[in-house]
């Protein structure tokens, strides 16, 4: 289940982006097979596929290895918890890589190494050496591939069909990976019953081939960049600091927070469930593996219904309390055909939950940080679902594998309780390209791109009658300027003049204060047209730049000589904003 957020944006992500263009559904949705058209994704698509399908297998064979070589319930529910938590801990760093570096070539550095990890991971078993932290460490590290792999790879389909087949390529994307879900643990868990764990590793193994060697293969538009690329460190602030101030990433992170520490379950005992309610096998194991990849098949195909006639939080809260329901049912089967139903509603309200939140976050980023923003919402669920699967094997080892099921579904009840407080937003369909007005100044000196401090002052002339709501639209300017890297913003009045103001803020080089104002969005233009509605004076708002200089004894000529020239070949400048 973890996987689903690895696939790419929501159609009706793709949508949006498209309407705000003025390209309406019915000019991109001639065929949903229009993609396969395309030859790099028919060969990166055939190719996931049976990526997918490996990984799968492998996950029914370490499930069930660590079931066969430990007796507790802990480390079997930990064999999740290993490869969720990697995507919590390094998915930020992950992002912030894919939002400056080629994403094809992180794609082929993930999957070769998970290849090198998966090789590793058959031979060990094969001789007999696995024990149980042996074989966490190993799913740890393909982890820590897939935390590498999933932002280039969510971000990568718009380089590979045209912008008007992005929904149905998405929708093929997930439809890839579900059915791959449907069948590849039913399978995986035959081929473990027949052959052992070994196999299934093996076979892991050989499937990243084929998208490796279709990776490999593919040249992808190259594109120029103006600005030299942000630090690791500054480019995971920058993305930190964008989801801290934007209060509808905020709330979907606390939520899918909440989703992920609570339906892990479903994943985190299923071998347990299989092996101690059921009474089964490694075959049954894998059969309800298929009982919930089918509902996942049937939740894609119900997501856009859905959506259409529910609100999103309503359509969240209901995923929470539909799962606990799913879960409940399987606590208390003792037969196949019972807990079949349970978990094919917990699969189907899995990818409902996750692909609304997917696409909260799709809507609420702009392109430049989406990459970071899609990471942090990543971190919050897999970190829940890591919790979870801690959580609900303990409870399990100590209280029988029925009562941590039926202690999850309380768990999703509060989940979903947490949308009294905490509201989901609708998914509006927000204009995020860059707002394109903005001009890199010309200035009197001569400066680097590492000069600074950049200091900004903005004069406003507010009437009297004005000030209040003057107020009220200054401070979602703050945390606009704020949220695209303004530091220390300030909000000044004149003692001598109560009509004048002065909005104050600084950058700390001044490569950065270009690149600030070239994250400003269409969205955001409101805001800069309300403010400069109220502002009453003849002329439009002054803006001072200014440089920071520290005092110390210099020769004249030192003092009044010009910084040193940028050493870049082109102007710094990219449009967005003024001031």
């Amino acid at each position: 289940m973890p996987d689903d957020l690895h696939a790419q944006p929501t159609a009706d992500v793709a949508e949006a982006e498209l309407a705000s263009e003025g390209i309406a559904p019915s000019e991109n949705r001639s065929s949903p097979f229009v993609p396969l058209r395309q030859p790099i994704f028919r060969a990166v698509w055939f190719a996931s596929l049976a990526s997918n399908f490996g990984g799968l297998v492998q996950a029914v064979g370490a499930s069930w290895m660590m079931a066969s070589i430990s007796p507790s319930a802990e480390m079997v529910a930990l064999v999740q918890a290993s490869t969720t938590l990697p995507v919590m801990l390094f998915s930020l760093a992950a992002g912030a890589i894919s939002d400056n570096y080629d994403r094809r070539r992180i794609m082929l550095t993930a999957q070769g190494f998970m290849l090198t990890v998966s090789v590793g991971l058959a031979a060990c078993a094969w001789l007999g050496l696995i024990t149980p932290w042996l074989l966490l460490s190993f799913t740890f590290l393909i982890g820590c591939g897939t935390a590498l792999n999933n932002p280039a790879w969510q971000s990568s389909v718009g380089d590979m069909v045209p912008r008007r087949d992005v929904p149905a390529a998405v929708t093929l994307n997930s439809v890839a990976f579900n059915i791959a879900r449907s069948v590849g643990p039913a399978i995986g868990g035959a081929i473990v019953a027949a052959a052992g764990a070994v196999a299934a590793f093996v076979i892991n193994a050989f499937s990243y081939i084929g998208l490796i060697t279709v990776l490999a293969r593919w040249q992808p538009p190259r594109i120029e960049r103006v600005l030299p690329r942000e630090t690791l460190f500054i480019a995971m602030g920058a993305g930190v600091r964008y989801v801290a101030m934007s209060p509808n990433i905020r709330a979907v992170i606390l939520r899918a927070f909440a989703f992920g520490f609570g339906a892990i379950v479903g994943l985190a005992l299923l071998p347990l469930v299989a092996r101690d309610l059921i009474r089964g096998g490694p075959l049954t194991y894998g059969i309800l593996l298929g009982g919930v990849g089918a509902g996942a098949v049937a939740g894609a195909f119900m997501s856009a219904r859905l959506r259409r006639i529910m609100s999103t939080e309503a359509l969240v809260r209901s995923t929470f309390i539909a799962y606990a329901v799913g879960i409940l049912v399987v606590a208390s089967s003792r037969t196949i055909w019972m807990t079949m139903p349970g978990l094919f509603i917990c699969g189907a309200c899995w990818v409902l939950a996750l692909s609304t939140f997917n696409a909260t976050v799709q809507l609420s980023a702009p392109r430049w940080v989406v990459g970071r923003a899609l990471a942090i919402y990543q971190m919050a669920t897999f970190g829940g679902m890591a919790l979870g699967s801690w959580a609900w094997g303990r409870t399990a080892l100590l209280f029988g594998t029925d009562r941590g099921l039926e202690l999850s579904a309380i768990a999703l009840l509060i989940g979903a309780a947490l949308g009294l407080r905490y509201r989901l937003p609708p998914l509006e369909e927000l204009n995020l390209d860059p707002l394109s007005r903005w001009r890199e100044p010309k200035v009197a000196v001569d400066i680097e791109p590492r000069s600074g401090p950049v200091i900004v002052t903005v004069e406003y002339i507010i009437k009297p009658e004005d000030v209040v709501a003057f107020l009220n639209v200054m401070a979602e300017r703050r945390r606009i300027r704020r949220r695209d890297g303004a530091r220390h913003w300030t909000l000044l009045r004149d003692l001598t003049d109560p009509t004048l103001w002065f909005e104050r803020y600084d950058s700390p080089t001044w490569v950065e204060y270009v690149r600030q104002n070239q994250r400003v969005t269409q969205a955001d233009a409101e805001i800069g047209e309300r403010v400069r509605a109220l502002h009453s004076g003849p002329n439009p708002p002054v803006v001072h730049r200014m440089i920071e200089r520290q005092t110390a004894s210099l020769t004249s000529a030192a003092a009044t000589a010009p910084l040193a020239p940028a050493a870049v070949p082109k102007p710094l400048g990219d449009p967005s904003r003024a001031g």
